[in-house]
């Protein structure tokens, strides 16, 4: 299904903060700069091409004072430089597809190559990524020596499956899928002697029981096979667009010895937590992964009455709390009014992330007594930041 491009007034009222982090390589010199942050329904496909541009370099985030960017500001600035970095080649394709990152791309992971995608529509999305000079991996990878990995071999990607089971379900009059609205249905075996199937409307049964049990079991969208991969293939130091959870993100390969998996931390409701910037990749569901900051030595926000400040900055909170009693006492209690105000915003968006991490723990502690499909996959492509 197409989309339409966001109008140039909806697109003007989105404006996304920005966090100052240091960042270096051993071909990138090392230096402060500002990330995009983005809330619970932001972009995430054009962040996380704006960001991997800002960390390498290409395009600069001015002046230093600035403390939010719009979509025209960055758009301007990826344009300005996939043209300057360019000259000969027309990019009239990737810079027509930019509108759309601000509400999802159409991209298809294929389950066999970790940097395989089949896009939708003209397939624009991959010509974005391709002119910027960004790769785009997935860990969404079946293990070769895997039940799962003959039927696979044979559909492939993503949409291929779904479409494999929508047609199986049909073939089984409605009983292959669960149905919200009555109990659990099992489809029927494809050598019952009561279905009149022929060998190749069995062989697609077979196929779709498989390929829906291992959608179910790596609903992360990340495999255990796949993060190895990433972390054997990827090169020290590389900046990546890692799809998951029908997301992009940031993903750096640690040149330090343990050679460790980061994923850049842009989540706003951690705006003020200067010693949280990245998150170690260590698992397929997030259960033991760890926050760190710019140096990538485990995270220790404050946190308290002060979240999201460092020690220092607590301190000197107080301080200045304590020396307000010289304030005008109008100043003193609009000061107080307008703090009051983002920490209950910051609180709101705090439970939200809470809320939604629980979410995701219960939807996946249901797996082994079976869990609904038919929601979930019609839902990945409703969500704000669509990836596929």
């Amino acid at each position: 299904m197409s989309q339409e491009a966001p109008t140039l007034q909806s697109s003007k009222a989105e404006v996304w903060y920005l966090k100052e982090i240091t960042f270096g390589t051993k071909s990138i010199e090392r230096r402060t700069l500002k990330v995009i942050t983005q809330n619970f329904n932001g972009p995430c496909s054009f962040i996380a091409i704006c960001n991997i541009l800002i960390l390498r370099g290409n395009i600069d985030i001015q002046p230093p004072e600035r403390r939010t960017v719009s979509y025209e500001f960055l758009s301007q600035l990826v344009a300005e430089y996939l043209l300057a970095s360019s000259p000969d080649v027309d990019i009239s394709a990737a810079l027509s597809v930019m509108p759309y990152t601000q509400k999802g791309m159409d991209l298809n992971p294929v389950f066999t190559a970790a940097t395989s995608f089949r896009p939708g529509g003209a397939g624009d999305e991959l010509k974005l990524f391709e002119q910027a000079g960004i790769t785009l991996v997935h860990g969404w990878l079946v293990a070769p020596d895997s039940p799962e990995a003959t039927a696979l071999e044979t559909i492939q990607d993503y949409d291929a499956s779904v479409s494999l089971i929508a047609e199986v379900d049909h073939l089984t009059h409605g009983k292959f899928v669960f149905n919200e609205d009555a109990a659990v249905t099992t489809a029927p075996s494809p050598t019952s002697p009561t279905t009149n199937w022929s060998e190749e409307d069995q062989k697609k049964v077979e196929n779709a029981i498989i390929i829906r049990q291992f959608l179910e079991l790596t609903q992360s969208q990340l495999t255990y096979h796949g993060l190895f991969h990433l972390a054997a293939t990827l090169e020290p130091g590389a900046l990546v667009a890692l799809f998951r959870n029908s997301h992009l993100s940031v993903l750096y390969k640690s040149e330090d010895e343990d050679a460790g998996l980061y994923t850049l931390v842009t989540d706003q409701v951690f705006l003020r937590e200067p010693s949280v910037v990245w998150e170690r990749l260590e698992d397929v569901d997030g259960g033991w992964s760890t926050f760190v900051d710019s140096d990538f030595v485990r995270a220790s926000p404050a946190g308290g009455d002060f979240a999201g400040q460092t020690a220092e900055d607590a301190l000197r909170a107080q301080e200045n709390l304590e020396g307000q009693r010289s304030v005008d006492p109008a100043d003193h209690a609009l000061a107080q009014q307008l703090q009051a105000e983002e920490e209950i915003i910051a609180r709101r968006q705090h439970e939200e992330y809470v809320r939604e991490q629980r979410a995701k723990r219960d939807a996946r502690a249901q797996l082994p007594n079976g869990h609904p499909l038919e929601k979930p996959l019609k839902e990945k492509k409703k969500k704000d930041c669509i990836i596929m």
